[in-house]
């Protein structure tokens, strides 16, 4: 019996993808490191689909029907590296190997390229859902060549999630695309959830909500414009009660959140392209600053800021969910201008309406919003930002109001909303006809020489500062 795919790494999501694979059909063989966790899978799940157990990666090739697909789910890095070192001499042209992890997406596009040099293909393969998705059907966004897609794609749409039928899956661009638009996801979910959190702690610090209130209003929400699986889950989260206290959940959890490194590398990526990620940067060092309880605990102790009174506006829960839902929107708007500057950077024809129609379901951040999102970018006139599609330039706009007296309550208060505030500093700066950036300018021509240009003259100048102050006509540096 051949296998259609070999699966080489059988921690939980490899192996509910290899699960995922059987139950629709596919003959899949196994490998692991250690063959218990290869053991361990077919006793308790191999009744669930065709499997072939193998011991070696050698094995695992063996077993594979050609053009070999195996598909490598270790940790990023090195592992990725040393599992492709293991497997690349055991393969022969034409064959594909996989890798479904979180990894770099400049990693990926160094080893698209080694493996093209052995007439091999590599695809990064970047996959949403978490463990339940990866068993039920996630959010697949595959890279790697053309040609690779045709082979490897219709399997990986029959194991994706489906959205009015249609598989949550398809091809994204070549080398390293499928790896930064799932970067660019998991961004936009960390600023996403840090929203979220801001959210109910203006609810609770601010209009003294407690949480299994708050989880009846946040089911609300998900009825309406903020209809989403976050803010589904959040409900679920502050209804539920720690049983060994009868404390409501979140008050007994430790307020300090960690990081696996993809919000983080959005954030560098975005100041490498030159595109503005603010809120998805303000989420990451909202982690950043919760994992540092030792200078919390001294800061509690020492950092004075009385908070004021403040009377808050009976429209203080729907101003929370307006100012939520126009801070979510700016998260993808960001999300979706990096998204532009990489594919002109690295020469990627990304397609914004599939992309968004990817994410409608088995991913983290599937939003009805996506629907409006696809549609703004499915005609001839997409717009140049999220925010300025007439649906949601409306939507925003009347949310601004009520979005500028939250932010100013949580002023007030003392209580930090880096991403609402960031979120509306970005919109206004849009916006605003004119910014500071002028002053910018004159102080670097001042002390650097940089040179700026003018509103009312074509051409690069430079004023003579330790001179004359002469105005002088300089090659443009930029």
């Amino acid at each position: 019996m051949s296998a259609q795919i070999g699966v080489t790494g059988l921690a939980v999501m490899g192996a509910n993808l290899a699960r995922n694979l059987a139950r629709n059909g596919y003959t899949v063989a196994l490998h692991n490191r250690s063959i218990e966790k290869t053991d361990a899978l077919l006793a308790a799940h191999g009744d669930e689909g065709d499997f072939i157990r193998t011991e070696t990666l050698q094995e695992l090739v063996d077993s594979l029907e050609k053009p070999r697909r195996v598909l490598i789910m270790v940790k990023a890095g090195a592992p990725v590296d040393s599992v492709i070192s293991q497997l690349v001499p055991l393969l022969e042209p034409g064959d594909i190997v996989i890798d479904g992890g979180n990894s770099h997406f400049e990693d990926t596009r160094r080893r698209e390229a080694a493996l093209a040099e052995k007439d091999l293909h590599f695809v990064g393969v970047g996959v949403s859902g978490g463990e339940e998705g990866a068993l039920m059907g996630p959010s697949i966004m595959p890279g790697g060549s053309r040609e690779s897609y045709d082979s490897l794609g219709p399997m990986l749409e029959k194991i994706a999630a489906k959205y009015d039928g249609k598989p949550c899956c398809t091809w994204i661009g070549t080398d390293g695309a499928g790896h930064f638009v799932k970067m660019v996801h998991n961004g936009i979910e960390y600023a996403d959830m840090q929203v979220i959190g801001e959210a109910y702690d203006l609810l609770r610090s601010a209009a003294g909500i407690e949480p299994a209130e708050q989880a009846a209003i946040f089911n609300e929400w998900n009825t309406g414009q903020l209809s989403s699986f976050l803010i589904e889950i959040t409900a679920e989260v502050l209804g539920h009660v720690d049983a060994r206290t009868g404390k409501p959940f979140v008050d007994v959890v430790v307020d300090s959140a960690g990081q696996k490194g993809t919000g983080r590398w959005t954030v560098v990526s975005g100041l490498d392209l030159g595109s503005p990620v603010s809120a998805i940067a303000e989420s990451v060092f909202a982690r950043a600053l919760s994992s540092q309880r030792g200078q919390r605990a001294v800061a509690q102790e020492t950092l004075k800021g009385e908070e004021a009174a403040v009377e808050l506006p009976e429209t203080f829960v729907e101003d929370v969910r307006q100012a939520l839902y126009a801070s979510k929107l700016v998260s993808y708007a960001q999300g979706i201008d990096m998204l532009n500057a990489a594919a002109k950077e690295y020469g990627w024809d990304l397609k914004l309406d599939e992309i968004a129609s990817l994410w409608r379901a088995g991913c983290i951040i599937r939003a009805e919003l996506l629907d409006d999102i696809m549609k703004a970018y499915a005609g001839s006139e997409a717009p140049a930002n999220l925010l300025f599609a007439p649906a949601f330039a409306e939507s925003i706009a009347a949310a601004v109001p009520a979005w500028r007296r939250v932010v100013s309550v949580a002023v007030q208060l003392g209580i930090p909303v880096p991403v609402f505030s960031s979120s509306l500093a970005y919109y206004d700066g849009l916006r605003r006809k004119r910014l500071p950036a002028a002053l910018t300018q004159g102080l670097r021509d001042l002390f650097g020489a940089h040179t700026y240009n003018r509103v009312d003259a074509e051409g690069t100048f430079h004023t003579m500062w330790g001179e004359d102050r002469a105005e002088v006509e300089a090659v443009d540096t930029h």
